[in-house]
This record gives structure tokens, sequence and C-alpha cells, in this order.
């Protein structure tokens, strides 16, 4: 089956290498928009434009598309979905369940974009798993952009560290762009959550429900 693998920048390549390496069987077409990306600094409106014009080209080839970008799920996933009833679409979202469920301190750092870590979704996700935590959100302005001019080595992590030192075990990435960071991440010494497994196990569920229509 060919997939539709979607992010406004280099995420999608990233997300792209692990789906193929999790589950190999299929072929993953990948699409972003370096021209207006990233959309993490966007109006939710203009998100959920640039997200529906930028997945136009997947639509005639592939019955499940990937919104490999926290930002543009929250935006735009619900719209995608209305106007495409015939194509699945499967989104990444914060892994704040699975934070708060891991934590031991009760203390967790989201990394993620302003658009995803202030949107309606993420808050619900706290609201209804992590209320009474404490959830630092660190200022990471300029890090997709970093990335996708491939200076991913200059950014800083004090931001992280000093929530680590506060007491942080947990840290969720939260935008696809930044597993361009997760071995630097790891090497901060808390335990770091990145959703594409879960995605891929919700991915194969997607193929197994079409296959038995």
């Amino acid at each position: 089956m060919k997939i539709g693998v979607f992010d406004s920048g280099n995420g999608a390549k990233f997300v792209a290498q692990k789906l193929q390496t999790l589950i190999p069987e299929h072929e993953y077409i990948v699409v972003n928009d370096p021209e207006h990306a990233p959309y993490g600094e966007r109006t939710y409106a203009d998100i959920r434009a640039l997200t529906h014009a930028a997945i136009a080209p997947l639509i005639d080839q592939c019955e499940i598309i990937v919104i490999a970008c926290n930002t543009a799920t929250a935006a735009a996933i619900e719209s995608l979905r209305q106007t495409y009833p015939d194509t699945t679409f499967v989104g990444f979202e914060p892994m704040v369940k699975p934070a708060a469920e891991l934590t031991h301190t009760g203390h967790f750092t989201l990394l993620a974009t302003h658009a995803t870590a202030h949107s309606t979704r993420t808050n619900q996700l706290i609201e209804n798993y992590a209320a009474g935590l404490r959830i630092d959100i660190p200022d990471t302005t300029g890090w997709a952009r970093a990335i996708d001019h491939e200076s991913a080595d200059a950014i800083d992590l004090e931001s992280v560290r000093q929530s680590i030192a506060d007491g942080s075990d947990t840290i969720i990435i939260g935008c696809t762009h930044y597993i361009a960071l997760q071995s630097k991440l790891e090497s901060l010494g808390a335990t770091v959550l990145e959703p594409t497994e879960a995605v891929a196990r919700q991915l194969q569920a997607e193929v197994t429900r079409r296959a038995q229509r």
C-alpha cells in the first residue's frame, strides 16, 4: 500500500525512515512544504490552509496519510477528515498520557511549537491525563527552522537541562522536527518519549481495517 507522510519540513523524512524500518512492506511517499515551514509560529487558519494545499498531491495516490506534524494535526486533521472522508488520516500528538503514567517525580517537559503547546487538543490532553502534574514547556522558537537548515547542533538545550535539574524526569518530543535531537536529549538523563512507534501500531491497525472492508 502507498502511504503518504506529510510534515512542513524535514520531520516527514525522519518519520518516513522510522516507519519504513517498523513497517517495511509499504511504500511511503513524503511531501513537505519548505516554502512555508515551519508551521508552528503561524495562525491556525494559515496552518489549515497550508496543510490542505500541501497534502493535495497525496490524495489520489494514498489511501492513508500520516500527518507527521503535531502542529498540523492539532490545527487541520479534523477538517481534512471532513473534506476527504474516503482517506484515512493518522496524526501525531504530544504523548502527555504516557508521560503522566511514566514520570516518577510528577514533573515532565514538553518540547513543542507554540501552536502545538497551546492548542485545544494539547490542553485537553493535559486536563484529562496530567492535571496536578508539573509540565515545563521551554521556548523552542527557531528550533524547527534550524533543523530544516541542518543546524541542529547549534540549538541551545540549556532550558531543557534546567527543567531536568528542577526535577523533570521525562521529555516529550512534541514536534517531529525535534526527532533530530533525540540522541542529544537522551544524553541529558531523562526518559525521552517520541510517538513514531505508537503511530506505526495505529497505522498497521488502519491498514488491516481497510483490508477488511
